[in-house]
């Protein structure tokens, strides 16, 4: 086959999520309709409007994260929380694939690419409050803490990894477009396996303030954290911010056949557009989001009736989730009706720059499984019109062809990604 129309397929996942850390603990906390948002009980968020987020379990216990065991002193010294996960993600995706090569050649024919969406502030604000006391007291490493692409250098210089090193920071769009962009690296044939994804880590008391004062974050359910992300419910009210990393193994489909190792799910296409038309908020036509999926199945080569499932972008905002439905059911039309459209966001939140990735994890997952995950806290739809939604409890995905889904990712600035999932038939 022609290089330029390679096949690419998905060898492994990792994922460090507010429902747990690894996969199979986020997954089954999502099928469960369990919830991973928190209330923020330290002091320093009192005065705060919103008071809840998506916070990775901590500890020892199966399926929390004690960061103290898995790297040393000197390691966190250099890192950012957001590479921290990062890296433990990237560890159980590679194992999940079976591929840490030895061979230099394996290792030139593998790259990276994964994005960090904000720096963390508490690391700014810190090491501002040090440079007052000494010019000595600024850490060497703050440099390397604050970059968006040293996530995706740590795991290429931990494996070495020496095919395409890449990094995109696109918002709320960030893990998606990194995905989408591997993909193009190894359908291009540029290589053959590629590390992909993206991590967010940036809870603190100025972020949840900033994104408060833009009146993004939801507010209501301070003492009720489970209830208070709820995509397309009339009583939402913002997002929740999450925290987490996911990291996708995507290879070619021959390197992958001849390793004889599990495939969760083929990639066919990925699309990507511009709003062009605010800072923060979409175009309320949905113009753009029906562009990025639009151009997703004509990447993709598929006909609108094989896609049964969109994993919508939703975070909870009473504009986004409206223009989103709007825009599905105006890209498919008369076959709305056999579209079932979720957002996982309801159980961790919005992980922000790393919300894509973990939810193209779980649409992955969704595709291997027969299952689609539920949207929790839907209680009043906010939507009237033929697509089909699971509220609650997560849905058995049956298709009279192969499953196909659509996930979704937006980000501030009107930057939109949308890619094509389907089954893996032998």
């Amino acid at each position: 086959m022609n290089k330029y129309g390679r096949r690419v397929v998905v060898t492994g996942l990792g994922v460090v999520s507010p429902l747990g850390v690894g996969v199979k603990s986020s997954w089954n906390a999502l099928l469960a309709g369990k919830s991973g948002i928190v209330k923020l009980n330290t002091p320093e968020y009192e005065t705060i409007p919103c008071r809840v987020a998506g916070q990775i379990p901590k500890g020892n216990a199966p399926g929390s994260l004690n960061l103290d065991e898995k790297f040393s002193k000197s390691e966190l010294r250099s890192m950012c929380p957001a590479t921290a996960y990062a890296l433990i993600a990237a560890e159980e995706a590679l194992e999940d694939a079976k591929w840490k090569p030895d061979e230099e050649t394996h290792k030139r024919d593998t790259g990276v690419a994964v994005g960090i969406g904000m720096v963390d502030l508490v690391d700014v604000c810190s090491m501002y409050e040090a440079m007052k006391k000494s010019y000595s007291k600024v850490s060497p490493y703050f440099i390397p803490r604050i970059l968006p692409n040293m996530a995706a250098g740590q795991i290429s210089i931990k494996y070495g990894f020496r095919g395409p090193n890449h990094s995109v920071s696109t918002a709320c769009a960030t893990g998606a477009h990194a995905i989408g962009d591997a993909f193009r690296f190894v359908k291009g044939g540029e290589t053959s396996v590629m590390v992909c994804g993206a991590a967010e880590a940036c809870i603190s008391p100025l972020a949840i303030a900033a994104f408060c004062r833009l009146r993004a974050l939801s507010t209501s359910k301070n003492d009720r954290p489970e209830e208070a992300s709820r995509p397309f419910d009339k009583d939402r009210d913002g997002f929740v911010m999450g925290e987490g990393a996911a990291i996708l193994i995507i290879e070619e489909l021959e390197h992958a056949l001849a390793r004889n190792v599990n495939i969760y799910a083929e990639i066919l296409g990925y699309g990507l557009s511009g709003d062009a038309a605010h800072l923060t908020a979409p175009s309320e036509d949905g113009v753009g989001a029906i562009l990025a999926m639009d151009r997703a199945c004509k990447n993709a080569q598929v006909d609108l009736n094989d896609i049964t499932y969109v994993n919508a972008h939703a975070t909870s905002t009473p504009i986004g989730d409206a223009v989103e439905l709007k825009a599905i059911e105006t890209l498919f039309g008369a076959y709305s009706k056999n579209v079932t459209v979720s957002s996982t966001k309801g159980a961790h939140g919005h992980l922000l720059g790393a919300a894509g990735n973990l939810e193209i994890a779980f649409t992955i997952l969704a595709i291997k499984n027969s299952v689609i995950p539920p949207t929790l806290n839907l209680h009043n739809l906010d939507y009237s019109g033929p697509l089909q939604f699971v509220p609650h409890v997560k849905k058995n995905w049956s298709s009279v062809s192969k499953r196909t889904a659509l996930k979704n990712a937006f980000g501030f600035g009107g930057t939109n990604a949308s890619l094509c999932f389907t089954e893996f038939v032998r």
